[in-house]
């Protein structure tokens, strides 16, 4: 693990500050994890900080879309922590079944590791933030996760069926993954349900 460099401030708590910049640069690591799915341009694959950035903006610009009492700064903090455990776990695709199934062991090990790097006080709560997200037990994780699952279809229609072609799903697979983004924005499942359904016609799936 990067070590913060052994600076003191007078007048700080140079324990709690350490703390917080021995997690900021562990998470760093975070954009070394590369996921499936290529940039919207298709020039590269994404990695995992990219998509936390790019998760927390769409969850604010989609804000008027969230169930209505919503608390659009606390889905948009999930949206920030949610991937840091893939810097242990990596990246879990979607559709693949094997590795799903080990998918929260690993994760729940690493949430176990990452978090408590910071003061007891932001770990806690960080890690609450996770479990959450996890749980889809409120409507702010509902909707963050939502605009998590949208995201990747966004990129697959921009690459001319991207990760849908190459690994040859078919229409029901990627329905079945529309679920969660009506669960947690009825606009929004309605926008993907209208995605998968020019994707059939463009030919994208397999048949």
């Amino acid at each position: 693990m990067t070590e913060p460099a052994p600076v003191f401030a007078s007048g700080v708590d140079n324990e709690r500050l350490n703390a917080q910049l021995r997690f900021l640069l562990e998470v760093d690591k975070l954009k070394r994890v590369l996921r499936q799915n290529l940039l919207v341009d298709g020039s590269r694959r994404e990695n995992s900080a990219e998509h936390s950035w790019h998760m927390a903006l769409s969850a604010r610009t989609f804000a008027e879309y969230a169930p209505e009492g919503t608390d659009i700064d606390r889905a948009v903090e999930m949206l920030v922590l949610h991937d840091i455990v893939e810097i242990d776990a990596g990246d879990t695709f979607l559709f693949d079944g094997a590795d799903a199934e080990t998918r929260a062991a690993r994760e729940r090990a690493a949430a176990d590791r990452i978090f408590p790097l910071l003061p007891e006080d932001q770990a806690e709560r960080a890690r609450e933030l996770w479990e959450e997200f996890e749980a889809r037990t409120t409507p702010e994780a509902r909707f963050a996760r939502a605009v998590d699952r949208l995201s990747p279809m966004l990129a697959n229609w921009h690459n001319e069926g991207g990760a849908w072609v190459r690994f040859g799903f078919t229409r029901a697979q990627v329905m079945e993954k529309v679920k969660l983004i009506q669960e947690g924005s009825e606009a929004l499942g309605a926008y993907a349900t209208a995605l998968v359904d020019d994707a059939d016609r463009r030919g994208y799936f397999r048949a």
